[in-house]
């Protein structure tokens, strides 16, 4: 059962290995929305996400012979390194069976957090079924990450410290992946105050929780495809569906160009780093009416490597008009690419890439083109760069943006 007592305790427990991510007013959401909105950076925790918190207090319930037998558990990232640091914090031998494909400094990381690392699957699937039959055949005690209530009540201590620091909070948004932080959250938000909304956020290829509550049970999904691969889940937990079936108070789905977007948002205005999944509750801001509410978004982790992080980035500035590609066709005389460069200039575009091919065309007089890659302040700057173009009798094309 998930109760008041145990969630005090978990609270008073998970202070042991939690950093304090104290509540951040953000004033552009605030000013977006018409609300008061407020982050709760679980990305600043010590192992990059919340996870640890429900490790910590699962393994804090634990007989010492559960602890002796070492422990196991299966997942790609976040969970991993939770149950990792967790299980180093109590002296215990842990495994974790990690998919194949798992970026390697995930791998390290976990290592680092004195883990003994199995890598086997393609998928998250894959490696937890290996990782159960390592259990049965060397006793390992299994650490499910998110359908067990013990770690639901670990994870739910974030909205004790939410209530504690925002008493009169209206909203608390919250990502959801296999259900298990949004059941700790809403569980114990309901017992603190009932009045206290829980909404839930997915990202709309792999909307298990929407789903399951439509049908009134876990469903499994097709697929689970997207760019949020921390709340990637087909299925939502058996165990805990009950508790969030009961204290959810309404589903939104986020389309995976929306968390682009965000990440933009908080680099920009909070200079905080924060992972798809947990980008699910800004980019839901939107979709709701919060003029005079009070509304925290958790932003569940921050484990983002820096490919990902880099791509995502150039999609932004590419989304939002802010880097942009013409093309244009001219005469292969001097003193035509001056012009184009003044033209840009005076419009007050800033130029970072030029591509000049003469053979494009087997009659050069007529033409070569010139690719101009730049930069705008945002889609109206885009928009008057490329009439000055025009004007001066150019004929700009868009074409597709890449920074390099």
């Amino acid at each position: 059962m998930l109760t008041l007592e145990k969630f005090e305790q978990a609270s008073e427990l998970v202070k042991n290995i939690t950093n304090p991510t104290k509540l951040v007013y953000s004033e552009y959401l605030s000013q977006e929305t018409g609300g008061r909105i407020y982050l709760k950076p679980e990305n600043m925790q010590y192992t990059g996400a919340y996870k640890v918190r429900g490790a910590y207090y699962k393994i804090s319930t634990m007989s010492e012979e559960e602890r002796t037998r070492g422990l196991i558990t299966a997942s790609a990232g976040n969970h991993a390194q939770g149950v990792a640091y967790a299980a180093q914090k109590f002296g215990c031998k842990v495994v974790i069976v990690m998919p194949t494909v798992t970026p390697l400094i995930k791998v390290n990381r976990t290592k680092n957090y004195g883990a003994e690392v199995i890598l086997y699957g393609d998928v998250y699937d894959d490696a937890c079924e290996y990782a159960l039959k390592l259990a049965e055949e060397k006793g390992y005690t299994f650490v499910h990450p998110f359908d067990d209530p013990d770690i639901a009540t670990g994870q739910g201590t974030i909205a004790m410290e939410i209530v504690q620091e925002l008493p009169t909070v209206d909203y608390i948004l919250v990502p959801v992946g296999g259900g298990g932080l949004i059941t700790g959250v809403s569980a114990l938000a309901k017992m603190l105050n009932p009045k206290i909304q829980v909404i839930g956020v997915e990202p709309s290829q792999a909307a298990s929780m929407t789903a399951a509550l439509a049908t009134g049970e876990p469903v499994s999904l097709d697929s689970a495809n997207t760019i949020a691969d921390g709340t990637a889940v087909k299925r939502v937990g058996e165990k805990i569906f009950p508790y969030a079936q009961e204290n959810i108070d309404r589903m939104l789905t986020v389309e995976d160009d929306e968390l682009i977007g965000a990440f933009l948002d908080l680099v920009e205005n909070h200079k905080m780093v924060v992972e798809n999944s947990g980008l699910l509750t800004v980019a839901a801001l939107k979709q709701l009416d919060l003029k005079g509410k009070k509304a925290v978004a958790i932003l569940s982790g921050g484990n983002m490597d820096v490919i990902t992080m880099s791509s995502i980035v150039q999609h932004g500035l590419i989304q939002r008009d802010r880097i942009f590609s013409v093309s244009v066709l001219l005469p292969d005389k001097p003193g035509e690419l001056v012009r184009v460069a003044a033209t840009i200039a005076d419009a007050k575009g800033n130029v970072i890439k030029l591509e000049h091919n003469q053979f494009v065309s087997t009659n050069r007089n007529a033409a070569v083109e010139l690719r101009i890659t730049m930069e705008a302040f945002g889609t109206d700057h885009k928009n008057e760069i490329m009439k000055a173009l025009e004007d001066e009798g150019f004929r700009p094309r868009e074409i597709g943006a890449k920074l390099y």
